[in-house]
């Protein structure tokens, strides 16, 4: 599977409750028992008006039927080919 980091302008997300919060990874979580193991969600950052959600998946499509199934809009897909951190420098 391949990397992607997932924007969704969302304005004003930094502000919804937790429970606001939990109904929308239920949405996610139940697109992605319905799409099946080609796709798995690891986590999202949520800022004053956007999240970057990071996924893999066997493909955009993937994503894309996300995105259909749970309703939460996609801004902008970036395939993630490498990931350096500071144990890179150990190398």
């Amino acid at each position: 599977m391949k990397r992607y980091l997932i924007e969704r302008d969302i304005p004003g997300i930094g502000q919804f409750s937790t429970t606001e919060l939990c109904g929308a990874a239920r949405a996610s979580n139940q697109a992605l028992a319905t799409i099946g193991p080609t796709i798995q969600w690891q986590h999202s950052y949520v800022s004053a008006g956007k999240t970057f959600c990071v996924y893999l998946a066997a493909s955009e499509d993937e994503i894309q039927r996300h995105s259909s199934l749970s309703g939460i809009p996609i801004s902008r897909i970036t395939e993630i080919p490498q990931i350096i951190d500071p144990v890179t420098a150990n190398n």
